[in-house]
């Protein structure tokens, strides 16, 4: 089932590539050409690195790891990522899908709970050829979409049936700080509608009696700064319009990297008491399954 949809989207998808318009920037280009637009990718994709993660959610790594595939760019330019030299300054090595392919295989050898595709907007149709490459021989891992959360929900609704968990990032709750610091002018209005035709395809997160997940709706919520991630309002959101029982992971890892250190809102740690705020407003909102805490 997961092979015929593959084949019924990704001709779609790879036509797509001569006027780009896979994230909400819809920059135009011809990638086909070897054309970049905000994401700085051509025809091809990058892989930084890939492996079995074990640093990811619990229902992710279990006991063999979350098979990991970290890719390079993004369709966001985060001042603060911690990543940033794969995200922003695009370290990695071009593969091809068949290539690809194989690493996903090998991840599956390896004995990974599913196959985690990190920051795969930008690069979706290759994505989508090596996933087919891997199917035929054998590939049934669920297949996690690790996104920064900037999607057009009309690329999102092609991903039904091939996506088993979507693991959104929720990053701003107003579009003003998108701006500022992630340079998305309209982070909030994309992210919420991708979010909710996340949920519409996958539901709440399953997970089995061994505590992995299998299928669902995982968001994470990084804490900034001086209330600079508008929890309040992601979590209201969260709670309201999508369900009270979605696994949020609050995270409090935040800490000034890269262009960060330049700014004195965000040139530090978060607090104790700033995390603690959060995770009442969480509370507060209704939600039911917290993590990180």
């Amino acid at each position: 089932m997961k092979k015929d949809k593959i084949e019924k989207i990704l001709p779609t998808l790879i036509s797509n590539l001569a006027h780009c318009q896979l994230c909400p920037r819809q920059c135009g280009v011809n990638r086909q050409e070897g054309e970049t637009g905000f994401c700085r990718t051509g025809n091809f994709a990058k892989v930084s690195s890939y492996g079995p993660h074990f640093g990811e959610e619990p229902p992710l790594s279990g006991r063999g790891g979350s098979g990991t595939i970290f890719f390079s760019n993004c369709n966001m330019g985060c001042c603060y990522c911690q990543n940033y030299e794969i995200s922003q300054q695009g370290r990695g090595e071009s593969v091809h899908p068949k290539q690809l392919a194989g690493m996903m295989l090998s991840l599956s050898k390896w004995g990974c709970h599913n196959i985690n595709l990190v920051s795969p907007t930008h690069v979706l149709p290759f994505i989508l050829e090596a996933l087919l490459i891997a199917a035929k021989q054998g590939l049934d891992l669920p297949v996690v979409y690790n996104t920064g959360g900037y999607e057009r929900p009309e690329i999102i609704d092609l991903l039904e049936g091939i996506v088993d968990i979507y693991m959104p990032d929720m990053k701003y709750g107003n579009s003003e700080n998108g701006l500022i610091y992630s340079k998305v002018a309209d982070y909030p209005y994309y992210n919420k509608k991708a979010v909710a035709r996340m949920f519409s395809q996958v539901g709440d997160l399953k997970i089995d009696g061994d505590g992995i997940a299998s299928r669902g709706l995982l968001v994470r919520h990084l804490i900034l700064p001086n209330q600079i991630a508008g929890s309040k309002e992601v979590f209201r959101f969260i709670a309201d319009k999508i369900s009270p029982v979605t696994y949020v992971n609050i995270m409090d890892q935040y800490h000034p990297v890269y262009k960060a250190v330049a700014d004195p809102d965000i040139n530090r740690y978060i607090t104790p008491p700033e995390f603690q705020q959060a995770v009442n407003l969480a509370k507060q909102s209704g939600l039911k399954n917290i993590m990180g805490l």
